[in-house]
């Protein structure tokens, strides 16, 4: 099945990358890649060109570490603080308490408007702050936050981590997407006290409905055996999918597919929105349940009392009926054929 096209000005991740080999060992055409992939035919066509190895096998890991190598080294040439006017200005703003947002929204929409030879992202400054080489310059002091070391962009670690048989978002059927099809979720955890434990979560995409269970330890052991815990009490057909994020927790989900026959699925990296509804809902869950709970001092009648309550609530996008009573029709239908 295609895939429904993503935007044109992303570069292409390790993940498309090992799709490509993948398609290509198979015999797909450059064609057929781009459209799986969502890009044009002469990017595909490109990147192999680029990045093949000894001249004609596209490998992947070798491509992956060509385009970093081409990226570090564009950046050491263009890197805009270079530039004796851009550093004055961004040392100025830094010192007089302007975060690096500020600091590059006004240069390219006041000071300078229409000069991409002043323009400079954000990203540029933060990066340039948290270099090694300017460690003892302690520019991080001008911040806000005054962080030593800088957060991962996008949260937690585990995002770096290699999943095994990790199947991507693009590669999810279009009922999925459209949510024309009931019984595909999308799953993620929230971290508890000391980042001992924690709660696994689910979202529904058709009804809205939340479920979620403990989880005794933050790893994949504790994250699979609440999952099972969820879906196991449903039938077969409410059960066909569910998205997760990239969290080490998950590295365990073919089980899913081999007890359950769930079909599980990835988001893009930093790509918390591709999963709104569990964002949405982990939300909802955290007003009961603030950071630094310590859900094993919370027992699973409250766990349950708090599911209830969210899943009796009206929703807008359901003309207001209650998540409960969307998805016991639909449970209904299920256990009458």
């Amino acid at each position: 099945m295609e895939v429904s096209k993503i935007s044109k000005f992303r570069k292409l991740t390790k993940e498309d990358r090992i799709l490509i080999a993948q398609w290509r060992e198979k015999g797909l055409s450059n064609k057929k890649i781009a459209r799986l992939l969502g890009r044009s035919v002469s990017t595909i066509g490109r990147e192999i060109t680029r990045n093949r190895f000894k001249g004609w096998v596209y490998e992947p890991l070798h491509a992956q570490n060509l385009s970093e190598q081409r990226k570090k080294k564009a950046w050491e040439v263009k890197e805009p603080l270079k530039d004796p006017r851009i550093y004055s200005y961004v040392m100025e703003k830094l010192r007089g308490g302007w975060s690096p947002e500020q600091i590059a929204g006004r240069l390219r929409l006041v000071e300078h408007k229409g000069n991409n030879s002043w323009h400079i992202c954000p990203e540029t400054i933060y990066h340039y702050i948290y270099k090694p080489e300017n460690k003892g310059k302690k520019l991080w002091e001008y911040l806000r936050r005054k962080q030593v070391r800088r957060r991962v962009k996008g949260g937690r670690k585990s995002q770096r981590i290699r999943i095994p048989d990790r199947v991507s978002i693009h590669l999810r059927p279009e009922a999925v997407n459209q949510r024309t099809e009931i019984g595909h979720w999308e799953g993620d955890s929230i971290v508890g006290k000391g980042r001992t434990n924690g709660l696994h979560t689910t979202y529904e995409r058709v009804t809205s409905l939340i479920k979620f269970r403990r989880m005794i330890t933050l790893d994949s052991d504790s994250s699979i055996t609440a999952q099972l815990n969820i879906y196991r009490k449903l039938p077969e057909a409410l059960r066909k999918s569910v998205t997760l994020d990239n969290g080490k927790e998950h590295v365990k989900h073919t089980i899913l597919k081999e007890i359950l026959g769930v079909a599980t699925y990835f988001a893009d990296p930093y790509s918390s929105w591709q999963r709104g509804g569990n964002e949405n809902c982990n939300l909802w869950i955290r007003y009961y349940f603030p950071k630094g709970t310590d859900f094993n001092r919370i027992t699973d009648e409250e766990l349950k009392e708090v599911e209830e309550e969210l899943n009796n609530r009206p929703r807008k996008r359901l003309q207001y009926l209650k998540p409960i009573e969307v998805f016991n029709s639909y449970l209904r239908g299920c256990t009458s054929n």
